[in-house]
């Protein structure tokens, strides 16, 4: 897949799509210039092509080239090695491939040296970084292993892109009507996204415990659920909601929300799915493992709308 003259992988997406619930992801392999494999998941990406020529526009942001048109549409193109802390990558290459992509209804191409290929990998061989390989402005959400023994970095493209386009702003937010003693659980892989919902729930008003990948809330909810057992109780008394990520390492949502839904102890509490993955594809895979709501990041009122009235049943 070295150089394409255009590969569109909306062609896959069917395929793509029986991925739901099997605990795999499929990783789209690139450089950027240097020794080290970087990834990004495949349903984020629309088509690989040969860079085209670049509008430069001034007063752009850090890492943007400039904008081109796709289709029709003006896209801005963002050169993925001015992230990277490392001095063998070359900043400014325009020379190389684009990867479009697009993440929470918006279009981008990102520029990258060289693409490899596609591989499907097991999720829950899919490791957080320990917080000191978590570098580059924590741009690293997630590393796994190629059978060779070389390791690919998963970029947190919702990170990047806070950094060039900034991170929104949460306004106020109507305050429902939510039992004191109630709370709610949520669980994003992403730094930025973590603190987006944070600020969303703080604005709310509501009580929450979170996790930061799939096995660990899947570890916490069993907890909880536990001890709601060993003290007589409802679960769903207490915990009105849980908010799930699509694509998290060790254990993604899709996989996570039939575990919920498939235990009894969870009956009654509707679980929301949350993803930068907005497509409608995305969306019907959501509806296959359960999900009660499917939420496109990231926009606080559409957010806070759809948990209001189920925090406050």
């Amino acid at each position: 897949m070295s150089k394409p003259e255009q590969t569109n992988l909306l062609d896959t997406v069917d395929a793509r799509t029986k991925l739901a619930g099997s605990n795999k992801m499929e990783i789209l392999l690139f450089t950027l210039g240097t020794r080290e494999i970087f990834g990004i998941n495949v349903f984020k990406v629309r088509e690989v092509s040969q860079t085209p020529k670049i509008t430069k526009t001034p007063n752009m942001p850090h890492g943007v080239e400039g904008v081109l048109s796709l289709r029709g549409n003006i896209i801005p193109v963002i050169a993925l090695s001015r992230f990277v802390s490392t001095q063998e990558v070359p900043t400014g290459d325009t020379t190389g491939t684009m990867i479009v992509t697009e993440f929470s209804k918006h279009t981008q191409a990102f520029l990258v040296h060289d693409v490899d290929r596609i591989i499907r990998v097991d999720w829950d061989k899919v490791r957080a970084p320990e917080t000191m390989l978590a570098g580059n402005q924590a741009l690293i959400t997630a590393i796994t292993e190629l059978p060779d023994g070389k390791l690919v970095s998963i970029l947190d493209v919702e990170q990047i892109l806070a950094t060039v386009i900034g991170e929104p702003v949460v306004p106020d937010l109507p305050k429902p009507q939510i039992n004191p003693d109630t709370f709610m659980f949520f669980v994003d892989d992403s730094l930025v996204a973590r603190k987006e919902i944070v600020s969303v729930l703080d604005k709310v008003g509501v009580k929450y415990h979170q996790a930061n990948n799939g096995k660990e809330a899947w570890d916490k909810l069993q907890n909880l659920a536990n001890r709601a057992v060993h003290d007589g109780e409802y679960l769903k008394d207490k915990l009105k909601l849980i908010l799930v990520d699509a694509e998290m390492p060790e254990m993604d949502g899709y996989v996570l929300t039939k575990h919920i839904k498939s235990d009894h102890r969870f009956q009654g509490i509707p679980v929301v799915m949350h993803s930068s993955l907005s497509s409608n594809a995305n969306r019907a895979m959501g509806a296959s493992v359960g999900v009660d709501a499917y939420v496109a990041k990231f926009d606080p009122f559409i957010l806070a709308d759809t948990l209001a009235p189920l925090l406050a049943s």
